[in-house]
């Protein structure tokens, strides 16, 4: 499958946080069901990532998951990446295209849901919505809680997207039957003390849903 053909699939995204044992985590993370691997480090360079960011890649691509970076066009192209995750801050998505080439993905992080459509228009193949509860990882956002995914998931949505922020073992159900049809999670599986099973978990509460609540 192309990496357009693998997103329509795709229920588990995992944005990576930086620590020392990163790779050994992702890999039992992508073995235990996450689809999609999005490296981000806000602070190192790209040229300081792009050895880790070729080292995931590979990972992901045994594992038949999707490896993407947060932001960075330039790291994503030098490392072979499937595609670039973008907030509302990063830019045009158009510029990202024409630096990544044909057949890439490009996500974007959307809040409301005008920025919902608005990433829809511009093109987005994939959405982040959110930040869906108070979390640690971006303290200085407001979250929006689960009544945005309700807005979003009666709306028809036509393109995949993936609550993120806060979801947790604890809050997943309910951001599940608010009709998110898949979760970005950060702790939830990096600081689990068996990731794969995290991950399966996880997935268990999507599966849980009936399909007709979500848009994908």
């Amino acid at each position: 499958m192309n990496p357009e053909e693998r997103l329509r699939d795709a229920r588990l995204l995992l944005v990576t946080d930086p620590r020392s044992d990163l790779a050994t985590r992702v890999a039992a993370a992508v073995r235990g069901g996450v689809d999609i691997v999005q490296l981000r480090d806000k602070h190192a360079s790209w040229e300081a990532l792009l050895p880790l960011a070729v080292e995931l890649k590979e990972i992901c691509e045994r594992a038949g998951a999707l490896f993407t970076i947060n932001d960075d066009a330039e790291l994503a192209r030098l490392s072979g990446a499937a595609g670039v995750h973008l907030g509302q801050g990063d830019g045009p998505m158009a510029s990202a295209r024409e630096m990544l080439g044909p057949g890439v993905i490009v996500g974007r992080s959307v809040s409301s849901v005008e920025e919902t459509f608005e990433a829809v228009r511009e093109g987005a193949d994939y959405l982040g919505v959110g930040t869906v509860y108070a979390t640690p990882t971006k303290p200085e956002e407001a979250a929006v809680g689960p009544a945005l995914l309700e807005e979003i998931a009666q709306a028809g949505v036509p393109v995949p997207w993936f609550a993120i922020g806060g979801v947790t073992f604890e809050t997943a159900r309910e951001v599940a039957r608010a009709g998110a049809p898949g979760f970005a999670v950060v702790r939830a599986v990096l600081d689990a003390e068996d990731p794969a099973a995290a991950a399966r978990e996880l997935r268990s509460f999507l599966t849980d849903v009936p399909r007709d609540r979500t848009r994908a």
